[in-house]
């Protein structure tokens, strides 16, 4: 289906590849996915939860087997600090994910106040329905990131901050354009996911209506 709908890079999830994977079970999975063209740009997301160094360092290392540059991640304010030295040790991003109200960083200035004296290789995933969620404007989100901007999960939603209303892309209330147009004056360089959760028995024909229509508000803002 990622082929169909022309999309090369994959954040992969733990659905896809389990954590407690042995080394080779995750060295298969990994060349399964190049050998069918597509590019490992990240995983997650992934729990941090607990506060045990032999957890955190088992993650990094599924993470760099598996070819991940990127973990996408969901640590607590307490583990958050201590996956600084893992990051410089193994070279891996982090993006911290923002889940709403009811998570420990509802929104992601929440975690950008932790993040902002660490190693810049830390940083956050914006979810733009969760941001909402929060309360938050997606754009305003994106300005307070700046550099901490690692990784982004694009969706809609057709009551702003209702995560029960989720839509194809273009067709509810997120500013999708403006979100656009932000990124784009911040020369983001990485990745825009598409997080499709609705429609789950049949989700390829509203996953290429998002495509073509963010494919659309990207050629005008070319023009």
């Amino acid at each position: 289906m990622i082929k169909r709908l022309g999309v090369r890079y994959v954040n992969i999830k733990s659905y896809h590849l389990p954590l407690d994977s042995t080394p080779d079970q995750i060295s298969e999975a990994r060349k399964e996915f190049e050998d069918a063209g597509l590019v490992i740009v990240g995983g997650g997301n992934i729990e941090f939860r607990k506060d045990d160094a032999s957890d955190i360092r088992r993650k990094f290392e599924y993470a760099k087997l598996a070819g991940m540059p990127l973990i996408v991640c969901a640590p607590s304010k307490i583990t958050l600090p201590k996956l600084e030295k893992y990051v410089q040790e193994y070279d891996i991003k982090i993006a911290v994910h923002n889940h709403g109200p009811k998570d420990v960083f509802p929104a992601p200035q929440d975690a950008l106040k932790i993040l902002k004296d660490m190693d810049p290789r830390c940083g956050v995933c914006v979810d733009v329905a969760h941001t909402a969620e929060a309360g938050v404007n997606p754009v305003d989100a994106i300005r307070a990131s700046q550099s901490r901007l690692h990784d982004f999960h694009i969706k809609d939603m057709r009551v702003f901050g209702d995560v029960n209303t989720l839509c194809d892309v273009g067709d509810g209330v997120l500013p999708i354009p403006a979100i656009f147009s932000e990124l784009h004056k911040l020369r983001y360089t990485g990745c825009v996911n598409l997080e499709y959760e609705i429609n789950e028995n049949d989700p390829f024909m509203g996953m290429a209506r998002s495509y073509a229509y963010m494919n659309g508000v990207l050629a005008g803002l070319k023009g």
